[in-house]
């Protein structure tokens, strides 16, 4: 009876563990487990009573069953109160991260819509001013004198001065409006070409307006390559044609000759790169780069030159160096020698003049010190 009862006892301790387990994935289920947990207790104490008097030892276990489950069931609750506390929390962290998240998301995208908003205004201006400065240049040398003065900024902008020239003449007479000064003494030209005449009818004639700026753009694109491009007066192969107005530069680009030649590919097997204010600020930047480049391997090279002098000068300090440490070596094993044979003397000196035990008559003192002057001579010489 016993026996069944120690084993009903470990059957309804494990009933206890499994709805123990069973509440830590439920907290709904806490109190309902609690309710059994009691019942089995009450159930426990029941059984052990009836079965006191037979045996002290079931008492016993079930009391101490019974403690355990006691102890069991706080630590149980409060593993499930910690839980939710824990997960409540993540979930506000979490919340808090995320609002935090999309406030700044939302943040930089007012940020992003404003400088759009800056950029589509400067746009809008930038094309009224344009606008406005092709109603106001009607004359051809008003038109010429603002690409000039345009293009002498941007070369003012990019590069340094001694770099480029303005009104750069050739030897044939003709003048570029700027040429830029390249290594190796090269050059390239930059001429500044306004066909606003052309580009304005475009608007009320359409094709023929486009024939004409055709006509035009290829008129100047050979003056320029027969003009500027002089290989034996130092000149690159190639010559830039400045088109100072980006709509027009825009239209030279979609505009094709009679032929159905784009403009830009007559240019270029001319040899001459027509570019806008953009382009060409881009083209000098990255020129800018490359001579800077340049100089900076130029200056490397030059350190390179002096590092290999500043070395051969290392070199014969070593030398010297070597040479006045092998003299200081002589030199200091000359002084030990000498001051060795100096303590030799001196000791020999030092026994000469000690008082003898019976001191000899004073006539005889000459024959006295001459004997000791050999003797030291002969010391001396025993030394050396």
């Amino acid at each position: 009876m016993t026996g069944v009862l120690i084993g009903v006892a470990i059957m309804v301790a494990l009933a206890v563990l499994w709805l123990a387990l069973q509440s830590l994935q439920s907290r709904q289920k806490n109190e309902a487990l609690e309710s059994q947990m009691n019942e089995l207790r009450r159930d426990l104490q029941t059984m052990a009573t009836a079965q006191a008097k037979s045996t002290g030892q079931l008492e016993a276990i079930a009391k101490g069953v019974a403690q355990r489950l006691d102890s069991f069931t706080p630590a149980l609750q409060e593993a499930v109160k910690n839980s939710a506390q824990i997960t409540g929390q993540l979930a506000t962290d979490a919340q808090a991260r995320m609002t935090e998240e999309l406030k700044n998301a939302r943040d930089q995208i007012s940020q992003i819509q404003r400088q759009l908003g800056e950029v589509h205004q400067a746009g809008v201006q930038w094309s009224q001013a344009a606008q406005t400065i092709e109603g106001i240049l009607g004359g051809a040398k008003s038109r010429g004198s603002l690409g000039e003065i345009t293009l002498e900024r941007l070369l003012e902008d990019s590069l340094p001065s001694g770099l480029y020239a303005t009104q750069y003449r050739f030897s044939s007479g003709e003048a570029a409006d700027a040429v830029i000064f390249l290594r190796d003494k090269k050059l390239m030209a930059i001429d500044s070409k306004f066909p606003l005449d052309a580009y304005r009818r475009i608007a009320t004639e359409g094709d023929e307006a486009r024939r004409a700026l055709a006509t035009a753009v290829k008129g100047h694109a050979d003056a320029i390559a027969k003009k500027y491009i002089v290989p034996e007066e130092g000149t690159l192969d190639l010559a830039l044609m400045f088109v100072p107005s980006e709509s027009v530069y825009y239209e030279l680009l979609m505009t094709a000759d009679a032929k159905g030649q784009p403009l830009d590919a007559y240019c270029r097997e001319k040899q001459v790169i027509a570019v806008s204010p953009n382009t060409l600020y881009a083209h000098l930047c990255v020129i800018a780069m490359g001579l800077r480049g340049m100089q900076t391997e130029e200056n490397v090279g030059r350190l390179l030159g002096s590092l290999s002098g500043l070395e051969k000068q290392v070199d014969k300090f070593t030398e010297k160096f070597g040479i006045l440490g092998t003299h200081l070596k002589n030199a200091a094993q000359s002084y030990g020698e000498s001051d060795k044979l100096l303590e030799k003397t001196h000791d020999a000196l030092q026994g000469m003049l000690a008082p003898a035990a019976a001191e000899p008559a004073l006539e005889n003192g000459q024959s006295q010190l001459g004997f000791t002057a050999k003797a030291t001579a002969a010391t001396a010489k025993k030394s050396a």
